[in-house]
């Protein structure tokens, strides 16, 4: 038995293997597409196949053709990249081995195919390259969409890397290549946060030159100064290094079809890619992964899942869908993660919300036609990938041909003036559309390889194939009646199957009567199978007619695709309306709904909100959610609010809504409010929870610290801060004088205003900032009702109401017992309360610390005592006998003998 290996067959996938050493190799073979080797082994183990042999012991494992998506969709689940290796023609059609490529490479970021990647995911592909070697040197970046096209480029500082992708949505990172085994410390940050595996390149693919040279190429241009990028601009490498990793993965070369004739193969052509577009940060509100992620907006902490976020308010959660398209749903996605920061631009978009919220009528028009749009960016997409497939073509045909009817709806409207000279645009699609869908059945197949799509009357030489064929049953009842008239042979029947193709069958007992006329072919147990030259003109005529009109529909197929994607600006730009309005629509549905207001947007740094709500949880409470008010920033109005109150009573959740409003403000949409001005923001940022990075070697307290540091080291008086219970994953010293002195510097000075800030806290001794910082510090509290007044066993009711004035209590031991506490474990808690309470009664205050803010940025207690000497003298004392007032007297008396050189006692 010859070593399988040097079969033509294995020689073609060793071939295969060898170019893509990195990928798992599908290889098809008839109906399945089979692995070997260690790509057999680690994809059996790590998706459950059936690991066999092939000969020699070469392992093997398969999947049906019919279900590959199904299995790569579990493949890329597990981390593998998966090149697939197609045959170009049929088996039965070839002489010797059978013609195959490797046709495309799937990993996260280059996922075309409906069934592979979600509908609101942009499973984007971003290539990072870095100005210098510092390790503090900014980053020029380029985020591509494969499958809406979309191409982006930008710079950003070291530290903003991680948010930019993060708000993108990008599934994979290419970087440069290096001598090194890992990624670069900068690089691997990146991947470690995004917790994304990355794709390492060759060096020379970032090269500015030969990046340039790529992107020159495919476009067709002499300079990239048409696009708004100068040649020269640091975006050009990681450009040119995304664009040659799609022709190389995602496209057919000549080396890839060598030794390959007489085969027409539809070919990828990325001609669907925008040319490159420089974004410019500042336009939009910016929110950093980490709030993100700890505001839900795309997907829930607990679940990863979009119901119960706050893209899942607008997606419906499993009631009505307000997003009828796909494009539409991406859209409302970016709009969420990258809010507007420009006044005017949210003023405009709110003013095509508020028409559709008036104009009911034209709403609800508008959203007729929309539920009939296909997602026609990625049906582009997959056209200029070659691999669409009928119903694509159908759906964006069937899309297109509504322009005129969406245009007319629209035209005229001044709040929608610029979409609709968008339509406008794109009407030349109308006529070629309309051909297709002329043409195609209504319900066409999932795929092209039996045929069915073309409708009859359409094509002469169709219609001729499809005529044999038809005339085939009434030809062959024909046939057998004369042949049993002729020669006097009632049990003589003509039949057919895929095997043996047509036959004339006769009876054992009138076998023996056959005339010479009839060739025998075939013996049966009880019968007798004969053919006829008539019989044999006749099955090439109709088997020739079936491959005939097949290979003739695929052809009109092709060139209907090819027809329509040449379209690709008018499509472009179709989408981009269609996906504006879709969007405009679902804020507009939504404020109808749940009777959400317009925002006040105006450009002091203050906010207002009247009765506002938690936008998810009042989607699932209605009306039993308890709405609140939050003044930051007013006349008589600090601009930074300290909020105290026990467990579970609503301080996070105000905190929470807070932010959501101003965000969905910025979005351009209404908000849960009765009424609400909100000064334009630049940035969100949060602190919310304990979301622990263990996997990167670091705890609670310090992902605490390091969150928090970023809020003080980039918030600005135009910023928005949201921290809770900063502070708390410590001891209660260096927590409280952590939080004491984050409130201080968020403060500011006078003259020299804090960001809008909410801080939720148990220290309630940080309530008397509300004093030392007069005007700059306010106090709120969530009410909370005893029955009967004071006493161990008095109940305690949570209003949810959030009110001016400070709070002395947490009412921990009363969450605990609802929490099911054994009740020793109660009682005993009483115990030590009353214990430490006495000993903190007449507790000292805090002196004022000193308004300066030196150019570091650093704050009045943590630099003065974090880190000194007399913290270690501190540790000796015993903290329980000492009240937290009463240790920092203790602190400062020490830090004076640390300094002064005195030993007196302790």
């Amino acid at each position: 038995m010859p070593d399988p290996r040097e079969t033509p067959a294995m020689q073609q996938y060793y071939r295969f293997k060898q170019r893509h050493p990195g990928c798992v190799l599908l290889f098809r073979i008839g109906d399945f597409y089979e692995m070997f080797d260690d790509d057999a082994v680690a994809v059996s183990k790590a998706i459950g196949l059936t690991l066999t042999q092939r000969t020699q012991g070469v392992p093997m494992a398969g999947v049906p053709f019919h279900q590959l998506d199904n299995y790569v969709r579990k493949m890329l689940g597990a981390g593998f990249r998966v090149a697939v290796a197609e045959q170009l023609i049929d088996s039965s059609q070839a002489k010797g081995v059978v013609p195959r490529a490797v046709t495309r490479v799937l990993s996260p970021g280059t996922l075309v195919d409906e069934s592979l990647i979600e509908t609101q995911d942009p499973g984007a592909l971003a290539a990072i390259s870095f100005t210098s070697s510092g390790d503090d040197s900014p980053a020029a970046i380029a985020v591509v969409e494969v499958s809406t096209g979309q191409f982006t480029v930008l710079s950003c500082d070291n530290a903003a890397i991680v948010d930019e992708l993060a708000r993108r949505g990008v599934r994979e990172v290419l970087y440069s290549d290096t001598a090194e085994i890992a990624p670069t410390p900068r690089v691997q940050r990146v991947l470690s946060a995004l917790r994304l595996a990355g794709t390492p390149r060759a060096t020379w693919h970032f090269r500015h030159s030969e990046a340039l040279d790529a992107l020159r190429e495919h476009y067709g241009v002499s300079t990239l100064a048409g696009f708004g990028l100068a040649d020269d601009a640091p975006e050009v490498g990681p450009a040119g290094a995304a664009l040659r990793y799609l022709r190389e993965t995602q496209t057919l070369s000549d080396e890839d079809l060598k030794g390959v004739s007489g085969v027409n193969v539809a070919r990828a052509t990325l001609k669907h890619l925008h040319p490159p577009r420089r974004e410019d940060p500042s336009a939009h509100c910016v929110i950093d992964a980490v709030s993100l992620r700890s505001l839900e907006i795309e997907t829930t902490l607990r679940a990863g899942a979009a119901d119960g976020s706050l893209v899942g308010v607008f997606l419906g959660a499993g009631k009505k869908n307000l997003l009828r398209t796909g494009m539409g749903r991406r859209l409302l996605r970016d709009w969420l993660c990258r809010p507007l920061r420009d006044a005017a631009a949210i003023r405009a978009r709110q003013h095509a919300v508020a028409t559709f919220v008036e104009d009911r009528v034209l709403a609800d028009t508008l959203g007729d036609l929309l539920a009939g749009v296909q997602d026609t960016p990625r049906i582009l997409a997959r056209l200029a990938m070659a691999r669409a497939t009928p119903r694509d073509l159908v759906g964006l045909a069937t899309s297109l041909a509504r322009t005129e009817a969406l245009l007319d709806a629209i035209e005229g409207v001044p709040a929608l003036a610029e979409l609709a000279a968008t339509l406008g645009s794109a009407t030349p699609t109308c006529q070629a559309a309309e051909r297709v869908v002329a043409s195609c059945l209504a319900e066409p197949p999932a795929h092209m390889r039996e045929g069915g799509l073309i409708k009859d009357g359409v094509d002469a030489d169709l219609d001729e194939s499809r005529l044999i064929q038809r005339d085939a049953g009434a030809w062959l009842a024909e046939y057998q009646k004369r042949l049993i008239e002729t020669h006097n042979l009632p049990g003589l029947k003509v039949g057919f199957n895929r095997v043996f193709g047509y036959y004339i069958e006769l009876p054992q007992a009138q076998a023996k009567n056959a005339p010479a006329a009839l060739e025998r072919t075939q013996t049966l147990r009880s019968a007798e199978r004969f053919t006829t030259p008539e019989l044999r003109d006749f099955e090439r005529k109709a088997t020739g007619a079936e491959a005939r009109a097949i290979e003739r529909e695929r052809e009109l197929f092709q060139n209907m695709c090819d027809g329509l994607a040449a379209f690709t600006r008018e499509i472009n730009a179709f989408s981009h309306a269609v996906a504006t309005l879709d969007a405009l629509l679902a804020f507009a549905e939504k404020a109808v709904q749940r009777g959400w207001k317009r925002p006040e947007i105006v450009d002091e740094p203050s906010l207002m909100i009247h009765a506002g709500r938690h936008p998810v949880l009042d989607e699932s409470l209605g009306g039993e959610f308890v709405p609140n008010d939050c003044e930051l920033g007013l006349a008589g109005k600090a601009a930074l609010a300290l909020i105290t109150g026990p467990n579970m009573a609503g301080k996070s959740t105000f905190i929470r809504q807070t932010a959501l409003i101003t965000l969905l403000a910025h979005a351009g949409s209404f908000v849960p409010a009765d009424r609400a001005t909100i000064g334009v923001v630049d940035r969100i940022f949060t602190r919310i929870g304990a979301d622990d990075a263990l996997h990167a070697g670091q705890s609670t307290f310090m992902v605490e610290m390091i969150e928090t540091a970023n809020i003080l080291n980039h918030a600005t008086p135009r910023s928005l801060v949201v921290l809770d219970e900063v502070g708390r994953g410590t001891s209660t010293l260096d927590g409280l004088s952590l939080a004491w002195a984050i409130v201080e510097h968020l403060a500011g000075a006078p003259g020299q205003p804090g960001p809008r800030t909410l801080f939720a806290t148990h220290y309630h001794e940080l309530t008397d900032l509300e004093e030392q910082l007069q005007g700059q510090v306010q106090n709120l509290h969530v009410a909370v009702r005893e029955w009967p007044q004071g006493g161990e066993h008095a109940e305690i009711v949570f209003l949810h109401r959030i009110l001016p004035g400070r709070t002395d209590q947490s009412y921990g031991l009363h969450v605990a017992r609802l929490a099911g506490m054994p009740a020793p474990v109660i009682a005993r808690g009483r115990e030590v309360l009353a214990s430490l309470a006495v000993q903190h009664a007449g507790k000292p205050s805090i002196a004022p610390a000193s308004r300066h803010h030196d150019s570091g940025g650093q704050f009045s207690l943590f630099t003065e005592y974090l880190g000194h000497p007399a913290i270690d003298s501190l540790r000796e004392i015993k903290l329980e006998k000492l009240s937290p007032m009463q240790a920092f007297d203790e602190l400062r008396r020490l830090k004076a003998q640390v300094e002064t050189g005195a030993n007196g006692s302790r």
